[in-house]
């Protein structure tokens, strides 16, 4: 992320971050000389790795959540409250997710609900708490953008309706992908209702990326080089290695 200038924004949080994208934004942030003042990173267990980065970056703050607890989810919010004052939050990305195969053979009503609550339901409730923060953050300043105040969800591809036929088709998940497909829903609402309070909203397709959710099957990595801003859309560049 070098090349991101995320001195335009004084706040981030960011929850899932104990592994994977989660713990890999956190480091290209904090390892950034272009880095927001404050990054927040949320994570219902904090990694070794992620304690370790805090202790060696100031500005960077761990916060227990457990995003599917709406207990967790206030008492967060108002830790966050504490570190960002009336500044207020710039950019909430929900990166928190759950997944795992399921077919027609294999899905249950169980795998359903808990990839529909963790992956769809928890991101709108997160975004609800922490809400008057970025309305604060986005009462300073004008335009549409990271710079003021931004809600990024990450999304994937598998939630695409459109795409889910031919070849597309081939890759069956049934609670995975019917749970993107609802956080596209939820962004897009979001999207029409905080448009008013100058928020952005959008959904964000990572790539099939080498983790521990995405498996070891991917034959290439994915190295985060910035997330910049054009015309009041947000964009993460990326490079292949």
């Amino acid at each position: 992320m070098s090349g991101g200038n995320f001195k335009i924004i004084n706040s981030v949080l960011i929850t899932g971050c104990s592994r994977g994208i989660g713990l890999r934004l956190v480091r290209e942030l904090a390892h950034s000389n272009n880095r927001p003042a404050t990054i927040i990173a949320t994570a219902r267990q904090p990694s070794t790795a992620l304690q370790q980065l805090s202790k060696t970056h100031p500005g960077l703050h761990i916060v227990t959540l457990d995003v599917s607890s709406e207990q967790g989810i206030s008492s967060a919010s108002e830790e966050v409250q504490s570190i960002v004052g009336d500044t207020g939050l710039n950019c909430l990305i929900n990166n928190a997710a759950i997944g795992f195969s399921t077919n027609i053979s294999t899905v249950t009503p169980e795998s359903m609900m808990t990839m529909f609550q963790v992956n769809a339901v928890a991101p709108l409730f997160i975004t609800k708490a922490f809400m008057p923060l970025l309305q604060a953050a986005a009462a300073r300043s004008s335009g549409m953008g990271i710079h003021r105040a931004a809600v990024i969800n990450m999304s994937s591809v598998l939630g695409s309706i459109t795409l889910n036929c031919g070849d597309g088709a081939k890759y069956k998940n049934y609670a995975y992908g019917t749970s993107k497909a609802a956080l596209n829903m939820v962004t897009r609402c979001l999207a029409a209702d905080l448009k008013s309070s100058g928020i952005l909203c959008m959904s964000l397709h990572p790539g099939w990326v080498k983790t521990d959710m995405g498996g070891p099957n991917v034959s290439e990595h994915v190295h985060i080089r910035r997330v910049r801003q054009e015309q009041g859309r947000a964009y993460i560049d990326t490079r292949w290695c």
